[in-house]
């Protein structure tokens, strides 16, 4: 037991005695690579390590900023062309509305000028008509220069007349200054008078009341006046007496004026005439109704 006892001692002192030479070998040698290439290799392993993600972050930042500001250039591009277009919209349609009214216009013209030669035409064959039949009226037909309305010829005058002078020329036309009895009558005759400054056949000259040209009463509507007229003013320098004839003034409305006022400024508009009606301009111009 002690002999066994005893080998086993030498032989682990044998062994740690081999260790420990094996130890006095290898630790100079094995000691620094233990401890500084591991060191070494360690760092440079977590420079390697992390120098690839941090380059591909790099490259992805810079490509997500490139792609960002191409993104906003692309997106003012797109800005600017929407603008264009919807520019090029604007311009297209004013161009067809411009089209469009200068069309309308041109057709308008067109037919006004047809409808100026019809009513030519129609005159013409009216005023043949008169002198075949020997006739001064023919049923629904007006002398050439006439309007028709209704049963009767309205002549409307560019000549500047006082307003008896504007009487005298009616009747010497068989007609008279024009007598308004209806709304119609006002709308058709206003319609061709304004904006110029007409005759009609309404005067207190004879009287001092206001009566139609062929005597009738005159029922006084201030609706058909200007505001404040009639006034019978008598500040007007040209006569003896005070306003006592009746135009048609630019508005439409009726004002009283001298009646031998001939000046443009203070004359009635042209002659309308329907049958056996007549109105002359101011200064006059007579309307006639025939």
């Amino acid at each position: 037991w002690l002999t066994a006892g005893r080998d086993e001692t030498e032989e682990t002192s044998v062994c740690v005695s081999e260790v420990m030479t094996c130890l006095s070998v290898c630790l100079p040698v094995c000691l620094p690579v233990c401890l500084s290439e591991p060191v070494y290799f360690s760092g440079v392993s977590r420079f390697r390590r992390w120098l690839f993600p941090a380059l591909t972050a790099v490259v992805i930042l810079v490509l997500i900023i490139a792609l960002g500001a191409s993104n906003v250039k692309t997106s003012n591009h797109l800005s600017s062309v929407e603008q264009s277009v919807s520019n090029l919209s604007s311009v297209i349609q004013s161009l067809n509305a411009s089209l469009q009214h200068a069309q309308v216009s041109e057709a308008l013209k067109q037919l006004s000028v047809v409808d100026s030669l019809s009513k030519s035409v129609a005159s013409l064959k009216c005023s043949l008509e008169h002198i075949i039949n020997n006739s001064s009226a023919v049923d629904k037909c007006c002398p050439l220069g006439w309007n028709l309305f209704g049963s009767s010829c309205y002549f409307f005058s560019t000549l500047s007349l006082s307003w008896n002078e504007s009487r005298d020329w009616c009747e010497r036309h068989k007609a008279h200054l024009v007598i308004l009895n209806t709304d119609e009558e006002w709308d058709f005759v206003t319609r061709h008078s304004v904006p110029g400054l007409f005759w009609v056949g309404l005067s207190d000259q004879r009287t001092g009341k206001w009566e139609w040209v062929n005597q009738t009463p005159y029922t006084m509507e201030h609706r058909r006046w200007a505001p404040g007229q009639p006034d019978s003013w008598t500040g007007h320098g040209l006569d003896r007496g005070d306003e006592d004839c009746a135009h048609l003034h630019r508005s439409g409305r009726l004002n009283d004026l001298h009646y031998t006022a001939s000046t443009p400024e203070h004359t009635c508009s042209n002659i309308l005439a329907p049958p056996t009606h007549c109105s002359p301009q101011i200064s006059a111009e007579p309307l006639l109704e025939c």
